[in-house]
């Protein structure tokens, strides 16, 4: 990214988060993302032991496809945040990507969602979670849309490493970061494996799974049952 570029992206960037409470910012810049890149949605999430825990996103439907990731346990957020590579998905109708997470791939299509690009939040020495921008139409940022996308992912791990830590409050997220008041939902998704475990006599694991095969079989999210589980709607029983 040539100076005046790179001097361009990082005034947009910082107006448009300019007076923002540390908690607003990952809601501030999925908005910027949406203005500066031909993208139609943003998200961003944390990876908590091999789960997305959602902190905010542009729009509805980007929220539910960090559900459906949760969900199913693939897709482009959980494969950037394991390896603290970049994942840029083309096109999810097409080709390699259509194939590289098949269920998640047809759920985005049916959206309307043709490619994603998954940008890790630090690196594979210590990856806090992604930022994953969506777009409708198939194909490739340029160069000059990667730089801005990467720089806008270094905004935004450098906000959530600067948030609060609590460990007053007992809560933990990856990095050392306290963020009950982004991710408080999803903290029944961990509530729920533990009263899975306790049911089945499994491991975390194999918890996680059982909650995810019973949502999917079922059309619904991992949240949706973890929800019914903590409310003693839903037990799971051995099989």
């Amino acid at each position: 990214m040539d100076e005046p570029e790179r001097a361009w992206a990082a005034d947009a960037i910082a107006d448009g988060i300019r007076g923002a409470e540390p908690r607003e910012i990952p809601r501030r810049l999925c908005h910027v993302a949406v203005r500066l890149l031909p993208v139609a949605r943003a998200s961003v999430s944390l990876c908590n032991q091999g789960m997305p825990v959602p902190l905010s996103a542009s729009d509805d439907r980007a929220a539910y496809l960090m559900e459906v990731q949760a969900t199913l346990g693939e897709g482009p957020c959980l494969q950037a945040a394991r390896t603290g590579a970049p994942v840029l998905a083309a096109d999810l109708a097409a080709g390699q990507d259509a194939g590289r997470w098949p269920v998640f791939a047809q759920q985005a299509t049916s959206l309307g969602v043709r490619a994603v690009y998954a940008l890790p939040l630090g690196d594979n020495a210590g990856c806090l979670g992604t930022l994953d921008l969506y777009r409708d139409v198939p194909g490739m940022l340029s160069p000059g849309e990667l730089r801005t996308a990467y720089l806008m992912a270094g905004v935004m791990t450098v906000a959530l490493i600067a948030l609060p830590t609590g460990e007053e409050n007992g809560g933990h997220l990856p990095g050392g970061l306290w963020l009950s008041e982004l991710a408080t939902e999803h903290d029944e998704v961990y509530q729920a494996i533990g009263m899975v475990m306790a049911q089945l006599g499994v491991g975390e694991d194999e918890a996680l799974a059982r909650l995810r095969g019973h949502a999917f079989a079922r059309g619904r999210t991992v949240l949706d049952v973890a929800h019914d589980v903590v409310a003693h709607r839903k037990r799971f029983e051995p099989d």
